[in-house]
């Protein structure tokens, strides 16, 4: 098993990359497998359709994912945002079912408004959503304040032991023939009504 992990902040090895390495850990500890994919400016200096391709090919391998994003401005990282937007529009498929998690770290507020926006990619391609005993968010203006942040990396490491238990759950139902549902066409409803 794999966990594809998206570092969406704009520094390579800051506090997102801290929390992302503390939930790597405890994967590792599981028997699972993780890679961190840094995204950083590429998804607004032009190379966003290569990024993509690059991230789909990497989730069509990887049976979870989990984005992490620091907070600016109360909102996840205009970088992660531009990202998934175009992931999930072109390589959404290859992550219906899969179970996804955000992460979210901020030097002080902001973060469940962050988590809010990330979660929400998931939810609308159906994908279960993996919970910790708290909001999964760090705090800290550096990674060694983030490292000091107990409860932070507590909830870090309990997300990646309840993302290794539904993994193990999901690979069991696959075993005794549980399918995934199938949900069909959707009907598309508009609020405006065009006139004829």
């Amino acid at each position: 098993m794999k966990v594809l992990m998206i570092n969406g902040s704009r520094r390579e090895k800051g506090c997102t990359y801290t929390a992302l390495t503390e939930i790597g850990k405890v994967l590792s500890e599981e028997k699972i497998d993780s890679e961190i994919l840094y995204i950083g400016k590429r998804a607004v200096n032009g190379e966003i359709d290569e990024l993509v391709r690059e991230a789909a090919e990497k989730a069509m391998e990887a049976d979870a994912l989990i984005v992490g994003s620091p907070v600016y401005y109360a909102s996840p990282s205009g970088e992660v945002l531009s990202f998934l937007d175009r992931f999930f529009q072109l390589g959404g498929a290859v992550l219906k079912h899969k179970p996804g998690a955000a992460v979210t770290s901020a030097r002080r507020a902001g973060t469940t408004a962050s988590l809010d926006v990330l979660n929400k990619y998931f939810l609308i391609n159906e994908m279960p959503l993996v919970s910790s005993c708290y909001w999964p968010m760090v705090h800290g203006n550096s990674p060694e304040e983030v490292r000091k942040d107990e409860e932070g990396i507590f909830v870090m490491r309990t997300l990646a032991r309840n993302l290794s238990w539904l993994l193990r759950l999901i690979e069991l139902g696959r075993k005794e023939g549980v399918t995934a549902p199938e949900s069909g066409p959707k009907p598309k409803t508009n609020f405006i009504r065009s006139e004829p």
